[in-house]
């Protein structure tokens, strides 16, 4: 867990394999491993790994992964029922952990387009555990899907301003961007930078995030294409791929942007920035 903790992955794997071999049974093992594997890229490894800890000792845990493996092959339905599981197996005075599996549930009603259904997960999470990150970033993308991109903003900045995170500061670039508010929105994109970069002073480094960052901007496309490449050299997870995919896009070599972004796509995935990103360059 602590390599897995320091993007070590290769690593990870090994110890959860020698880990294994001295206690076949633990099926915590297995959740590493597959997480390992999950952010490398190597799905088939990472979802019979889940099915491993599954069969072994069928818990949140493990319910968790295995919603994540559907929605991840676009199964929204069968993710959502392993979520459920997932949050009822959680016990009533983990309230943190229940926050987080409401959350996760009203995102997945998002992407399923049922929006009320989302809006009481949200709300669900918020009564158990007050202002939890998750849920506000889910209310932020409740709004956007019912138009309310003002009232996501807001969400969005309320974000940036509590507990700063490249990913909120970047949402609410994209936002300004799309209402129009330029000169917001670069110095937002400015801010979203300058947090990931922070971030990489006391965590591992993501190159793939300020890649994306840099891509969505517009900016200094070198740097973005280098930076993806970089990540894809050692994980080519769908995310990784898309960054890389786009970054590509934005500096004109289009080909390889196809190639990336089909690569993003090969596990079935419906998440919406990816395909966003592929029609663009498919078109």
């Amino acid at each position: 867990a602590v390599r897995l903790s320091q993007h070590r992955f290769r690593l990870a794997i090994e110890v959860a394999e020698r880990a294994s071999r001295i206690r076949p049974g633990d099926a915590w093992n297995f959740g590493v491993r597959g997480d390992a594997h999950l952010e490398l890229g190597e799905y088939d490894q990472a979802f019979d790994a889940f099915d491993t800890m599954m069969a072994l000792r069928p818990n949140a845990a493990a319910y968790a992964r295995v919603a994540y493996a559907h929605e991840l092959q676009g199964r929204f339905p069968e993710a959502l029922r392993a979520m459920t599981m997932a949050t009822e197996a959680t016990g009533a005075r983990e309230i943190e952990s229940q926050a987080w599996h409401r959350s996760q549930l009203g995102l997945l009603y998002i992407q399923m387009g049922q929006l009320d259904d989302a809006e009481r997960e949200f709300d669900h999470a918020d009564f158990l555990f007050p202002r939890h990150p998750y849920a506000r970033l889910g209310r932020a993308r409740l709004l956007v899907a019912r138009g309310d991109h003002d009232g996501a903003l807001r969400v969005y900045e309320s974000m940036v301003s509590d507990a700063p995170t490249s990913e909120a500061a970047l949402a609410a670039a994209e936002l300004l961007a799309h209402l129009g508010r330029l000169a917001e929105a670069d110095a937002m994109f400015t801010r979203a930078e300058a947090l990931e970069r922070d971030a990489w002073r006391t965590e591992v480094t993501q190159p793939a995030n300020l890649a994306r960052i840099l891509a969505e901007r517009g900016v200094r496309l070198d740097e973005a294409v280098r930076l993806a490449e970089d990540a894809a050299s050692s994980r080519t997870d769908i995310f990784t791929m898309d960054a890389l995919a786009w970054s590509y896009y934005k500096a004109g070599r289009v080909g390889e942007a196809r190639a990336a972004s089909t690569q993003a796509r090969r596990t079935g995935t419906r998440d919406a920035r990816i395909l966003t990103h592929a029609a663009a360059i498919d078109a």
